[in-house]
């Protein structure tokens, strides 16, 4: 389980300072600021820390655990002590998915720089890593919360809390059979090989062992022609097989003896299959590949629904962290509810409800800071507001002074629009969705009157259940509109667990900017990230031409109408991550539309996107 990469580590001076430790202060809020030793462990994986008061007790957490190091005062908690601490010395851990960030400041700027870059680099360590050095530390960092008392061995108490863990649900008898079968040393406890063999059992995929005994000749091992023949006959690729097979071995087989003959052993073969370059996902849809020229309404924005909110409606906190983490995700359009504040400053929350409140303008910051690290395409701050015309000019005023430059004020090019301007026009500019006068978010009287008085650039606004509402009434109406002009379609307001509906069905009437709750995860997120996880997850993709063109009449309540209507009819074979769960067979229908998401089993969903088998990807939870 020993990492290669240690001696290359261990020449880092920063690293080194971390093998040290250091004592740093760990700040929860303004009036929780407390002092905790830090230190890297030998591993080079993982990081504890204590207090003087709890002695021996530990946190710990894993390298792997970490999305980002932010430098200075980057996030709403350090920003709330900047006055009494410089932000040289200040830097935030960001983790993955829904555990809070760690703010840290250190005794020195030179200190605060070791820690910074000491975690990049071991960050990148970890993106960098092969395949098999990823599954060796995965094993070993489950062996470690496993081995409760560190002697580098596990019972089989140890492994029955390693199974609850890692939520697998394994008849006791079954479980002892296996560890049995992995002591070879008959101890009565699992040392390293012996837990990396168990965990093999436990994760056979006899599926997957038909696949590879079909192609291979002795069912050892795969020749470098049988691999040929697997990637030319299974995943239908064409482009330089025999050179591609080569590289699969060289990346993917752990044994040298393997490699020497050219051939992949089942183990190598587990490692390519489940690595990125063994997904189902077309690769060449992972960068920017569709036609960005094309007017907004033609593409379905990557949208967030109250944005501020960390957790519920109701009472949850509100932070600019979820800006940062949304425009992280790739989202193009985020909300912002902005009432009269204390001192003349706007503040924004979610109205006459017991959320917390943040200031506009560290928003506004926010924004303006993380609106281009993840796409170039512009960014719609949608705007909710309830301020006084004296509150609405300091509103003016930090959207100028802050965006500057990044925010559209001007016609572009000085020339009247016909129609609305596209993401590639709008490149790198920042939008502001507001109503004005009754001007650009307007009331929506009927498809009709829209269709007849509404202005390309007005913006409609739906809840779901409105939204639905037009759909089953007037489906290819809805359509229609939404070929020329852009709609919004926002939660209920009676989900006040901040919950999401399926985005799925609101796409199906080409509306564009339909609005999640991206803290909230879920099947609606899972959709959400499905389809946007493509075209360079830039946030914006292109709707398929029969949603676009404004002569056409596709009716998403009755797709059977459109011509050329031939459904897709796909049988999915599931298996359990553990291979534990029976098999199971889900057929579903794509009804002629691009996108559609089916519930496998519990743990699993996938997203198909219809525009041929090429481009069918699925999308996993664990």
């Amino acid at each position: 389980l020993d990492n290669p990469q240690h001696l290359f580590l261990q020449g880092d001076d920063n690293l080194q300072a971390m093998l040290v430790g250091a004592m740093m202060r760990k700040i929860k809020s303004r009036n929780w600021k407390k002092q905790r030793y830090f230190k890297l462990e030998d591993d080079f994986m993982t990081i504890w820390y204590q207090s003087k008061k709890t002695g021996n007790i530990r946190s710990t957490f894993s390298v792997n655990d970490v999305e980002a190091v932010r430098e200075g005062h980057q996030s709403e908690v350090l920003l709330s002590i900047a006055d009494e601490f410089p932000p040289d010395r200040c830097f935030t851990l960001v983790f993955r998915g829904r555990r809070g960030n760690l703010d840290l400041v250190a005794e020195s700027a030179e200190e605060a720089q070791s820690w910074i870059w000491g975690m990049r680099k071991l960050i990148e360590n970890v993106e960098n890593m092969g395949e098999r050095e990823k599954l060796d530390q995965w094993i070993g960092e489950w062996f470690k919360k496993a081995d409760k008392n560190n002697d580098g061995r596990m019972n089989f108490k140890e492994v029955q809390d390693l199974l609850k863990m890692m939520n697998v649900d394994m008849n006791e008898h079954h479980a002892h059979h296996l560890f049995t079968m992995a002591d070879k040393s008959q101890s009565g406890t699992l040392e390293n090989d012996e837990f990396v063999l168990f965990y093999k059992m436990l994760t056979q995929r006899e599926d997957v062992l038909k696949v590879f005994q079909e192609y291979s000749v002795d069912g050892q091992k795969l020749s470098q022609s049988n691999l040929e023949d697997f990637l030319r006959e299974e995943q239908l690729e064409g482009d330089d097989i025999q050179l591609h097979a080569k590289q699969l071995i060289e990346c993917y087989e752990p044994s040298d003896k393997a490699k020497r003959m050219n051939a992949m052993t089942f183990d190598g073969f587990l490692m390519y299959l489940g690595s990125a370059e063994g997904s189902i996902f077309n690769p060449q849809r992972r960068g920017i590949f569709q036609d960005m020229t094309q007017p907004l309404c033609h593409y379905f924005i990557s949208s967030s629904h109250n944005t501020y909110l960390m957790e519920d409606q109701l009472r949850g906190q509100s932070s600019v962290e979820g800006y940062i983490r949304a425009l992280s995700r790739g989202c193009r359009c985020v909300e912002v509810d902005c009432w009269d504040g204390a001192n003349g400053e706007p503040i924004v929350y979610h109205g006459h409800t017991f959320t917390s409140k943040i200031l506009f303008k560290d928003v506004v910051s926010a924004v303006g800071n993380y609106a281009f690290k993840v796409s170039q395409y512009p960014v719609i701050l949608s705007i909710e507001n309830h301020c006084s015309v004296e509150q609405q000019r300091v509103m003016a005023h930090h959207l100028n002074h802050i965006l500057g430059d990044r925010l559209l004020k001007t016609i572009l090019d000085g020339k009247a629009l016909i129609r609305l301007p596209s993401p590639e026009d709008l490149k790198g500019k920042i939008l502001v969705k507001a109503k004005k006068d009754g001007g650009l978010d307007v009331h929506f009287t009927s498809f009709k009157h829209s269709r007849v008085h509404s202005k390309f650039y007005e913006v409609a606004s739906f809840t779901e259940s409105k939204a639905r509402k037009h759909l089953r009434d007037a489906g290819a109406e809805f359509v229609h509109h939404n070929s020329r002009q852009l709609s919004r379609v926002y939660p209920s307001g009676f989900r006040t667990d901040s919950s999401n509906f399926n985005p799925q069905e609101m796409w199906n009437a080409g509306c564009q900017i339909v609005a999640l709750n991206f803290q909230t995860a879920g099947e609606g997120m899972d959709v959400n990230d499905g389809l946007f996880s493509q075209n360079g997850c830039c946030g914006y993709v292109l709707k398929p031409s029969f949603m676009r063109e404004a002569d056409t009449r596709f009716d998403p309540e009755m797709p059977q109408t459109r011509d050329h209507y031939h459904p897709v009819v796909l049988t999915i074979q599931s298996h359990c991550v553990f291979g534990l769960s029976p098999k199971c067979r889900t057929k579903f229908q794509c009804a002629g539309l691009q996108w559609f998401i089916c519930c496998i089993s519990s743990s699993e969903r996938a997203v198909c996107q219809n525009s041929g088998f090429s481009s069918l990807f699925f999308y996993y939870l664990k």
